[in-house]
């Protein structure tokens, strides 16, 4: 006898089986007592003797059991085994459980953050957030399936990379091997993408996970996140604009059949276009705030540079690496930088912009051109960059992409608060990982053996 999910039982009527799972709730009857037994799939009613009775909220149960018809009377149409119920005829209370910290009942959105996060392996038994955590799944699942049947292939690059100026704040890891001198996590795989395009990969795709020291907001976790990261040999803006369409539309469909496109193939809209009709770069074009309804738009024709007031200098509005639009090369040369606009283009869902990507640059003289722009000397870029640029005098093809902030996309398709109801572990708006209790301190012998020590604030 093989172990069963709780959603197998419907059609098993008749049959004994074997079972594993939560004790939701206990009624006692005395003579007769009911449990509710939960695993990933479903809930299931229990019925035995009164030796059910010693067990308590959230026990871990072993349950060996006849499927049976319930009463037509007693059925419970809200769930999909209310018309069935499992006989114990043997059990085991596996694990006993305290008096849960947080309920579990209901959507949470009522019990304070601190809370549900440093509980939060309880926090993920609630229904709404196992919904979340398996649509995640099956929404990358179907992103993949749709990747794989273009032709790309899937690349792991480094996480333990360099610190190069990419717009946030990097994490800094310390080298043991060479003391003094530190790893940074990856803001994104932008340069590894890049150089894989140079190796003639020229369809590229990766889940990747990605580390920024920014502050916490609703829309953006703090610290990590994760994304589909995509990258193209050559193509044009508008290929590129085309599949991350079809991708979406595809998998949006398969997972959130209920979801209805405002309009596809989606609008586009320019950067002047958005501010002057909608005050924002992120527009949200619905004219009703129906919670199904899907309203993408592309955002192009973006600003190259933007001028840093107080830093005296101008900096790329995307990244360094964007090309600026062709017909726009002349007022680069002029030195006419607030003319100059990028080949670049932002997605936007419901006024939250959810991916971003251009065409880049593979011209070593003009990519040296926008660091001196940028304010870097020649041997800065040549320290930070000279990798890149060297890799460009071997052939690369032209090529461009776009990445997707996926935790935020699946935010807004579910209408949650906070990108944090759909990852599994984020940190706090504090940028502590609750669970762990991290940042934390390190025993002084890991500090020395890195050649670190910690100067207090004074």
């Amino acid at each position: 006898m093989k172990k069963l999910f709780v959603a197998d039982l419907v059609d098993k009527v008749g049959e004994e089986v074997e079972l594993y799972g939560w004790a939701q709730s206990i009624r006692d009857h005395k003579k007769v007592v009911f449990v509710d037994l939960r695993d990933r799939s479903g809930v299931v009613q229990l019925v035995g003797d009164e030796s059910l009775a010693q067990v308590s909220s959230e026990d871990v149960l072993y349950v060996k059991g006849k499927v049976k018809e319930r009463p037509e009377h007693l059925r419970n149409p809200k769930i999909p085994t209310g018309s069935i119920e499992v006989e114990v005829l043997e059990f085991k209370i596996l694990s006993k459980a305290k008096a849960l910290p947080i309920p579990i009942e209901g959507d949470g959105y009522k019990i304070s953050e601190e809370a549900r996060l440093k509980y939060r392996y309880l926090d993920l038994r609630r229904e709404r957030m196992k919904r979340n955590l398996i649509l995640r799944y099956k929404l990358l699942r179907k992103v993949r399936e749709f990747l794989d049947s273009k032709g790309f292939v899937e690349v792991e690059t480094p996480i333990l990379t360099k610190s190069t100026p990419e717009g946030a704040r990097d994490f800094i890891v310390p080298s043991r091997l060479q003391k003094g001198k530190f790893y940074a996590l990856p803001q994104s795989p932008q340069q590894y993408k890049q150089l894989l395009m140079v190796a003639g990969v020229e369809r590229y795709f990766q889940i990747a996970r990605c580390f920024r020291d920014e502050d916490p907001r609703a829309d953006r976790a703090y610290g990590e996140f994760t994304q589909i990261d995509i990258e193209m040999s050559f193509v044009s803006q508008e290929d590129i604009r085309s599949l991350a369409e079809e991708m979406l539309v595809f998998a949006i469909k398969q997972v959130f059949p209920e979801k209805r496109f405002l309009k596809v193939p989606f609008p586009i809209i320019t950067y002047k276009e958005a501010m002057e009709k909608y005050g924002s770069d992120r527009p949200d074009i619905r004219k009703e705030k129906d919670p199904d309804l899907l309203a993408f738009c592309w955002v192009v024709d973006f600003p190259a540079f933007e001028w840093k007031e107080g830093e005296n200098r101008w900096d790329a509005t995307h990244h360094p690496f964007t090309s600026p639009k062709k017909e726009d090369l002349k007022y680069l040369e002029k030195g006419e930088y607030e003319k100059v606009r990028a080949d670049q283009y932002d997605l936007v869902l419901n006024g939250f912009e959810i991916a971003g990507g251009s065409i880049r640059i593979t011209d070593p003289k003009l990519q040296a051109k926008i660091f001196e722009i940028m304010g870097h000397k020649k041997e800065d870029i040549e320290k930070k960059f000279g990798h890149l640029l060297e890799a460009f005098k071997y052939g690369v093809p032209p090529h461009g992409g776009i990445a997707f902030g996926f935790d935020r996309l699946l935010q807004v398709i579910l209408n949650e608060p906070s990108v944090r109801e759909v990852i599994a572990f984020p940190a706090t708006s504090g940028g502590r990982t609750a669970v762990m209790d991290a940042p934390s301190e390190v025993e002084p012998s890991q500090l020395e053996e890195l050649g670190i020590r910690v100067v207090e604030e004074k």
